[in-house]
């Protein structure tokens, strides 16, 4: 398989602010969101309890008719499995829509609500079975259906893109029938691993104080990429202090190893958590980061072509 990797290094201008979750306008989204719903409607299995913690949901936002070109992203915000980024769910899915894709943004469970693995990980799988499976209802594409993640999201993410099944063909519950498999990643600022780079919060989060080492091996997902793995395009900046940079760096050479096409970008400016730019809904301040990703998506078939 040709290996399409892209490193590009671009300046950034120092003194990017911190994530914020300014709530945007409704005129800025491309077109309504509908309504979350739960992946499983008759409880999640593992579930503590029927709390809205125990409920993993999917947002979607759809593109505009005039743009849509039936693909769809699955997206996983960051918050250190302890809690959840708005700026790295519903913006990007907005952005998405800019790009003629729809976002479906999962609301998963997290380590603060009293969860560990493998919860996050089923509701990440069930995440790319429910928009496969429902992708002719809504107008999508089922070969086309992407999973993005920022910082923990990146994890979780990045265990879609090396953890998944091609579905139960004689499950009773048609969903399950669908594959979990992503026909390609997008990770931003990931945590991958969980050994000695990881982020420490994410790790406890999703794993405990103590876990297992095998379970420590399984997660670090560096270490799980095949030839299998879809193509995956990675952002990070070098002076990242919450989530190393190696992260991305070892995800990528793996996927160098297996064969599996991907497109790296590595900023040497930039603090943890920037999202399209700011950490806040503004078109008129995006990284380059969203350029690249847009060629990209176009090059995957995912994006509407320019005319």
């Amino acid at each position: 398989m040709k290996i399409i990797c892209s490193l590009v290094l671009a300046l950034l201008a120092a003194g990017i602010s911190p994530a914020q979750t300014t709530k945007p306008s409704a005129a800025k989204t491309s077109a309504p969101p509908r309504e979350a719903f739960p992946l499983w409607p008759e409880g999640a299995p593992g579930a503590l309890g029927k709390e809205d913690k125990d409920i993993p949901t999917l947002t979607p936002y759809f593109a505009n008719a005039t743009k849509a070109t039936g693909a769809a992203m699955v997206i996983c915000p960051g918050g250190g499995y302890g809690g959840l980024a708005p700026h790295e769910g519903r913006d990007y899915a907005m952005w998405l829509n800019e790009q003629g894709i729809a976002g479906f943004v999962l609301k998963y469970r997290l380590g603060s609500g009293g969860y560990k693995h493998p919860a996050m990980m089923q509701d990440v799988n069930r995440a790319i079975r429910t928009v496969r499976g429902r992708a002719a209802a809504w107008k999508l594409d089922p070969r086309r259906v992407g999973l993005m993640g920022s910082s923990a999201g990146g994890h979780l993410a990045s265990t879609g893109l090396t953890h998944f099944d091609g579905g139960k063909a004689e499950d009773a519950d048609v969903i399950e029938r669908a594959s979990s498999r992503p026909d390609l990643g997008v990770l931003c600022y990931p945590v991958i691993t969980m050994g000695p780079n990881t982020h420490a919060g994410s790790k406890r989060n999703l794993l405990g104080d103590n876990p297992n080492p095998e379970l420590v091996k399984l997660l670090s997902n560096e270490l799980q990429v095949s030839k299998d793995t879809p193509p995956t395009f990675l952002f990070h900046t070098a002076e990242d202090a919450a989530v190393k940079v190696e992260n991305s760096l070892d995800f990528a050479a793996a996927l160098q190893r297996h064969g599996v096409p991907f497109s790296m970008h590595i900023y040497p400016k930039g603090r943890h958590g920037i999202g399209l730019g700011t950490g806040q809904w503004d078109p008129d301040a995006r990284h380059p980061w969203t350029t690249q990703l847009a060629f990209w998506l176009k090059e995957q078939g995912f994006a509407k072509q320019d005319h």
